[in-house]
């Protein structure tokens, strides 16, 4: 790789691209275990948090696997798969005793600016729906994590804790809902901008926005790795040398990933999926509803396109949102271009993806179909779960691009993911996080697996650990194995945040 001339060099121990969530969760939690770390963070846009992780972009805030049926799919046997919603519910958990700890030590100020208590449902209808809701109801109350699930058919009730849910639809319909009280609203947008601005007042903290990074490159003659960063205010060009580089730039890590050509790489591709809302404008109506109500994704769509009638705070106000509405673009980033996708495809990714589409026909009639909606069809879709609603009351919000991961399958040949992944060098001196959902509701325990992965002697040191066990209690112990932590952690961080904690008894 050829130096240019009006190359200006910086060296810090850390590198950190995309200014989202993980980034930010990873540098908070690297400079909390060793302070003198010096970081530089790079974002080609000009503020946090505005691509993935902005509240209007965010396809689900607050994932905890209380609502989301799709982490509960039924076996061919009919029994309900419980292992992923027990996975991401005890996550969340980690997520907010570390946010816990950051309002504890004064690194954030104020937890209503980002989490608030809403009650988490799941809706269903149809004899076959109802049936495997209660069977999923059944499953989950067995594990303490999902203690204080509710389970109702009856329409009196329903009509109680959602009323526009029921309000005007047919009688003889059967339906069905589960309930967490305990359910949170996050708003990552808001949380991430908070970590970013506490952690670039921190001694050692660079953060440079309206930089885009080029280029990725092993340095043979210094050791470590090298970035080819452009201002794209001045149009100066830098690069900079680090031991470590963390990739969190959303839809945009898989093309930076791939430049960096580490071996870990080859073989992923992605996927993007476009969304939108459908933002109510009526304050009467937004009024009525307070609750996430989660229902069952078509078939064939990807698990993002789960609906769901949300209610949010953003900016300090409490907004109503249907949907996502899922369609197709080649972007990767919402304020990414349209060569994204093609740019991606290489040698060694291109037959996994063949193979993945061909084996994922059922989601591209999908996405056909979702693209080509008129908008009396997005408003059939939302009748289904607001019987009353009226087009006027409505307007259709763009929200953010999601990239599936594809990768390598020795049976199928290439499959689609639809989780997040760290993809990690062998030496551990440069990861990414591919994927999208449940993503940032699971940010700590992915930075967790991270530093397991690319910080090894040091995590393991009695330093590192003490500091872990600080930040987050439960740290080396199982939340879903131990009902009496669970409560005992529960508390602490629900005092903390400002929650209401459900107080398990044993049965």
């Amino acid at each position: 790789m050829a130096k240019r001339k009006n190359a200006v060099y910086s060296s810090p121990d850390v590198v950190l691209i995309g200014a989202g969530i993980m980034s930010a969760t990873l540098g908070v939690m690297l400079k909390e275990l060793q302070p003198d770390l010096t970081i530089d963070i790079y974002e080609r846009l000009d503020v946090a948090a505005a691509e993935s992780s902005d509240a209007w972009n965010n396809a689900g805030t607050g994932h905890s696997a209380f609502c989301e049926l799709n982490y509960t799919p039924e076996r061919p046997d009919g029994s309900i798969e419980t292992t992923k919603a027990i996975k991401i519910a005890e996550s969340f958990e980690v997520s907010k005793q570390f946010w816990a700890f950051l309002i504890q030590q004064g690194f954030l100020k104020n937890a209503p600016n980002f989490i608030r208590q809403i009650p988490h449902m799941s809706f269903v209808w149809g004899d076959d729906n109802v049936t495997y809701l209660r069977k999923r109801f059944e499953a989950l109350k067995q594990s303490h994590l999902f203690k204080g699930m509710q389970y109702s058919e009856d329409p009196a009730q329903l009509s109680q804790w959602i009323p526009l849910v029921m309000d005007g639809r047919d009688p003889a319909q059967k339906v069905a809902a589960t309930r967490m009280d305990i359910g949170t609203d996050v708003n990552f947008g808001a949380l991430t901008r908070s970590m970013f601005q506490q952690l670039q007042n921190m001694e050692g903290v660079n953060m440079h926005f309206a930089h885009d990074v080029r280029d990725i490159w092993r340095s043979k003659s210094m050791g470590g790795w090298k970035i080819r960063v452009e201002n794209l205010t001045t149009n100066q060009i830098r690069d900079v040398r680090s031991e470590f580089i963390f990739i969190g730039a959303g839809g945009g890590s898989l093309r930076l990933l791939e430049k960096s050509d580490i071996p870990e790489a080859r073989g992923y591709g992605g996927f993007p999926v476009s969304g939108q809302w459908l933002k109510c404008l009526n304050r009467d109506i937004i009024e009525q509803h307070q609750a996430k109500v989660y229902g069952k994704a078509a078939v064939g769509s990807p698990p993002m396109s789960v609906p769901h009638l949300d209610t949010r705070m953003i900016g300090g106000q409490k907004e109503l949102l249907f949907g996502p509405y899922a369609g197709f673009s080649t972007k990767f980033l919402k304020h990414g271009s349209y060569m994204d996708l093609p740019k991606s495809i290489q040698m060694n990714n291109i037959a996994p993806m063949l193979m993945a589409g061909l084996h994922n026909i059922p989601l591209t009639k999908y996405l056909i179909e979702q693209v080509l909606q008129s908008p009396e069809d997005r408003l059939t879709a939302l009748r289904d779960y607001f019987p009353n609603a009226r087009m006027e009351d409505w307007e259709l919000e763009i929200a953010g691009q999601r990239v599936q991961v594809i990768k390598k399958d020795e049976e199928e040949g290439g499959v689609l993911e639809f989780g997040t992944e760290v993809v990690s060098a062998a030496d551990g001196s440069i990861a990414a996080l591919l994927g999208a959902s449940p993503g940032a509701s699971t940010a700590v325990s992915i930075m967790l697996d991270l530093l397991k992965r690319c910080f090894p002697d040091k995590l393991n040191s009695e330093a590192w650990q003490q500091r872990l066990k600080e930040m987050i209690p439960s740290y080396g112990r199982s939340l879903a194995d131990d009902p009496q932590l669970l409560q005992e952690i529960r508390t602490v961080t629900s005092n903390v945040l400002g929650l209401d904690v459900y107080e398990y008894t044993a049965d």
